[in-house]
């Protein structure tokens, strides 16, 4: 038996099956082979067409079948990963009205602003764990505001996921876990947040029905099965945004737990039994995949968009788009820690969490032409990213959120010794490394949602941890050292920044 796992992403889709008896990858694909276009009309804005994302689950998925040759009807579940926090709009003949406002677009950051203070932090934190903030009610509040003439025909809003699963069965529905990161979910009455629809004159009948993260949410109907190549009437069995989602490819569930990922955007993952928030909405909380009104499984996340698309912004700047990122890594390890004094602020990606919502751009400091190469450049960029992160960790540390050992896909970032001899010495942690990634968790998560596993070991067999990196005492001065010069400098240019 096999499930098939998507993970929608805002680069690409990815596909695949994973064989239920050996916990293996059968086949895997991605779709498209270069990155998916983000449209950015005014500065601090992100879309993309929705329809973009399903044309690729195809392309993805007929390449997986037709590498595996396995018969349809022993894939036995579909399972759903998805960029966070994008809006997703339909009317009632579940047509899409605009582009998504997808994760990293900023447009709305003054609209949860102005709400937060509205309401008060008492309630928001209490009862949101957040700050409505950047995500998707205030999105949608923004279109109410500025384009109403699209948000009277709205029948529906979707988080990307939401609008994939509704390709595949043709039913519009969410889930707890996307209320919350949508920041609608009140985790004191465990009820949509009425209170936010009534702040921002949205009329709760535009949420989906919800449905259960884990189970049944609809089957593959007769037209997407035609599209696909796949069965008709295979349950979806599984949705999760991308970060619940990796934690769970990594067996992350528990209290204490930790993920980590390093893709285009930076996370660190912290699962906790206790409704933990910060008071500054720097990191987020969340409800973890496993969450209960009778067990509370909170993942608290901290965001640094400006990490693996600093990486391609290097690699592109410097002329090098046709070398691979294992020759990149080569390159910068030519030069030693430090890249001799060039300090690089990575937050060109939009407004960040973690410095309260400030857009402060990227900085490439320390630059001297006589002395610095495109080796200094590069592995500046990959040191600046892994304090990014022990920055944000160190906020984590203040709800009482102190990682030991992180658990890691090997892939992104991941796979550069730079990047993670870094992180680990900065951070003063263990980077576990593991065979997995977004859509192999989305093809587990089908295969629990179908109840195939009876345990969690059973569940994760076949999940390899490839890699150990661990500090080494006698280099951590040198690291922190470095992170040193890194934070004064980004204390400097928030000061500038006012």
């Amino acid at each position: 038996m096999y499930t098939l796992g998507y993970d929608i992403g805002s680069s690409s889709v990815k596909a695949v099956l994973l064989n239920l008896e050996t916990g293996k990858v059968e086949a895997s694909a991605f779709s498209p082979k270069t990155e998916m276009p983000i449209t950015a009309l005014r500065t601090g804005w992100a879309e993309q067409d929705p329809a973009m994302w399903w044309e690729n689950l195809k392309l993805a998925t007929s390449e997986v079948l037709s590498t595996s040759h396995i018969q349809r009807d022993r894939i036995i579940a579909i399972g759903i990963s998805y960029q966070m926090h994008g809006l997703v709009i339909i009317d009632k003949n579940k047509q899409v009205l605009r582009p998504s406002i997808i994760w990293c677009d900023s447009r709305a950051v003054e609209i949860g602003r102005k709400s937060f203070n509205a309401l008060g932090a008492e309630r928001c934190l209490g009862s949101l764990l957040n700050s409505p903030g950047n995500f998707t009610a205030s999105k949608l509040r923004w279109v109410k505001e500025n384009e109403p003439h699209v948000y009277k025909k709205i029948d529906k809003y979707m988080l990307p996921g939401d609008y994939i699963a509704l390709r595949l069965t043709g039913e519009a529905a969410t889930t707890l876990s996307g209320l919350s990161e949508g920041i609608t979910w009140d985790f004191k009455s465990n009820s949509i947040a009425t209170f936010l629809f009534n702040e921002y004159g949205i009329d709760t009948a535009l949420v989906p029905p919800l449905t259960p993260t884990f189970g049944e949410q609809g089957r593959l109907n007769r037209y997407a099965a035609q599209e696909l190549g796949l069965l008709e009437g295979t349950p979806v069995a599984y949705r999760s945004g991308d970060q619940p989602n990796n934690a769970l490819s990594l067996n992350v569930l528990e209290p204490g737990e930790i993920a980590a990922t390093a893709g285009t955007s930076g996370v660190v993952y912290g699962v906790s039994d206790t409704l933990k928030y910060d008071h500054a909405s720097r990191v987020n909380s969340f409800a973890h995949v496993n969450h209960s009104a009778k067990a509370n499984r909170i993942g608290v996340l901290l965001c640094i968009n400006g990490t693996g698309i600093s990486n391609s912004w290097i690699r592109r700047i410097t002329g090098q788009q046709s070398i691979g990122y294992a020759r990149l890594n080569e390159i910068a390890s030519s030069v030693p820690l430090g890249s001799a004094g060039v300090i690089v602020l990575p937050f060109g990606n939009g407004a960040e969490r973690m410095l309260e919502n400030c857009d402060l751009g990227a900085h490439i400091l320390n630059v001297q032409f006589n002395t610095h190469s495109q080796a200094h450049l590069v592995r500046a960029v990959q040191e600046g990213i892994a304090c990014a992160f022990n920055y944000g960790m160190d906020i984590m540390h203040g709800m009482d959120i102190k990682p030991e050992v992180v658990r890691a896909g090997y892939t992104n970032l991941f796979l550069s010794p730079i990047f993670t001899d870094t992180l680990a010495h900065i951070a003063g942690v263990t980077i576990e490394l593991y065979s997995t990634d977004g859509a192999q968790g989305a093809a587990r998560g089908a295969a629990l949602g179908v109840k195939h596993f009876t345990s969690r070991q059973e569940a994760f067999k076949g999940l390899d941890r490839l890699n150990i990196i661990e500090p080494q005492n006698s280099r951590m001065s040198e690291y922190k050292e470095l992170y040193q010069r890194w934070s004064s400098a980004l204390q400097r240019i928030l000061k500038s920044k006012g």
